[in-house]
């Protein structure tokens, strides 16, 4: 009987999809279930909703919900991480300080200042999590959905020897947009994608064993309605010969080309785009209503009797722990060790590349050299998140300052000393969340 646990069950929406996808496998039908969260309201509507899949499904399965992290952790098998260290008053600052200062983000939560003060916040919480692991469930596998997902990965990679790897939606979802593009059924496309996270490229993308490339650049460039759905990433494709696997609303955020001016800003992140054009409106539109509504909306779907279809969807942990409990083996792309898999990435970085999942744990499938553009592209994301990760580790904030000093779209805004005045403030306004860091120099 496997055991499960859920650190950041307060997720509603991601667990009861998970759990109703982990269910539906023989092998997991009588898991127990261990809801973990800070919050004790989160809790109990995540309680709540388990046990009506459990009900609904007839499943022998039990429900442990508890806010000792411990307990939650205590002889699993494996270990599921959705957290968020931060509220919305501390992550709000890390948008709009450098919207202040002239860096338009979109996003904030995988790379640049933003993505880096988040990460500051989050890695100690990561490592104690997997040192408890160690102690509590050494041969347990992590499951780690929390961005910045490289820099997290990274840090507790390095740090410990519990199985980590990483999960992302964009490389399966993408993939199902570039086939729905081309009117491509999903069965008969195959493709070989790797990098780094929301910066992992289809080497290859396939349908029924032919190159599919070159009617996606057909799609792109003869349907309006094409182009507008991803005008960032369609340009980079257009641009660079391989799709890129995060929305434009990221990408935008992860190099020199987009948001460093208004015009640009204009051009390619307003219009036709389902994405939120600027810092001001992520944070307002999407932060804060989620964070004064979720109980309103959670409540209503109770009400509504809880209704969830059964079937198993395709969210990559249920295959992925079925196969490390002696069920069929799994491919997926993770983030891993970059041990010689991607020949001109650096040795040990966390990479996001095709994975297989069986009883051993997670076994990376060698790629070989990137093509040179996405390697350049590819290493400067590293170079900056590798003195990040230091940073973190070290408690050194000089670490920090480079590493934002070498982000390209703050570093095609601002000067040196501009950005280490910004990287002040930011500094300043997240010193409870920082203990890691003794002091910040002048």
């Amino acid at each position: 009987m496997a055991r499960i646990a859920f650190i950041g069950a307060g997720s509603l929406g991601f667990t009861r999809a998970l759990i109703r996808d982990i269910l539906t496998f023989p092998l997991l039908k009588d898991a127990t279930l261990v809801l973990m969260d800070v919050d004790k309201e989160r809790l109990d509507f995540s309680r709540r909703a388990v046990q009506s899949i459990i009900d609904r499904g007839n499943y022998p399965a039990k429900i442990v919900a508890t806010m000792d992290r411990k307990e939650a952790l205590k002889g699993a098998d494996a270990v599921i991480c959705t957290i968020l260290a931060g509220n919305v008053q501390v992550w709000r600052h890390d948008i709009e300080i450098p919207f202040k200062y002239g860096i338009d983000i979109n996003v904030g939560d995988t790379r640049g200042p933003s993505g880096i003060f988040r990460a500051l916040r989050t890695i100690p919480v990561m490592l104690s999590i997997v040192k408890d692991m160690e102690k509590l469930c050494p041969n347990a596998i992590l499951l780690n959905y929390t961005n910045p997902m490289a820099m997290l990965c990274r840090a507790m990679q390095r740090s410990t020897f519990v199985k980590v790897t990483g999960l992302c939606h964009s490389v399966q979802g993408t993939a199902g947009m570039l086939a729905k593009w081309i009117k491509a059924p999903m069965d008969k496309v195959t493709y070989v994608c790797a990098g780094i996270n929301h910066q992992a490229h289809y080497l290859k993308f396939q349908v029924n064993g032919k190159d599919a490339y070159p009617a996606i650049v057909k799609a792109i460039t003869t349907r309006q309605e094409v182009y507008n759905e991803e005008q960032v990433r369609n340009e980079m494709f257009l641009h660079l010969g391989y799709y890129v696997t995060e929305s434009s609303g990221h990408n935008s955020e992860y190099n020199w080309w987009f948001r460093k001016r208004k015009d640009l800003i204009k051009k390619y992140c307003t219009s036709g785009t389902g994405w939120n054009p600027g810092a001001h409106a992520f944070i307002l539109k999407d932060y804060l209503h989620r964070e004064h509504f979720w109980k309103k909306e959670i409540q209503a779907w109770f009400k509504k009797g809880a209704p969830l279809d059964l079937a198993r969807g395709h969210e990559y942990a249920a295959y992925i722990i079925n196969a490390y409990m002696g069920g069929e083996a799994f491919e997926f792309n993770g983030n891993v060790p970059n041990t010689g898999i991607i020949s001109n990435l650096p040795e040990n970085i966390c990479v996001e590349v095709p994975v297989v999942a069986n009883k051993r744990g997670f076994n990376a499938i060698h790629v070989g050299a990137l093509p040179l553009q996405l390697a350049a592209l590819n290493n400067l994301s590293v170079s900056v998140e590798e003195m990040a990760v230091e940073g973190a580790l070290s408690g050194d904030p000089e670490l920090v300052y480079k590493a934002i000093y070498f982000d390209p779209l703050t570093a095609s805004v601002l000067s040196l000393a501009e950005i280490k005045k910004m990287v002040k403030e930011m500094f300043a306004k997240n010193q409870k969340w920082l203990p890691q860091f003794k002091s910040i120099t002048a």
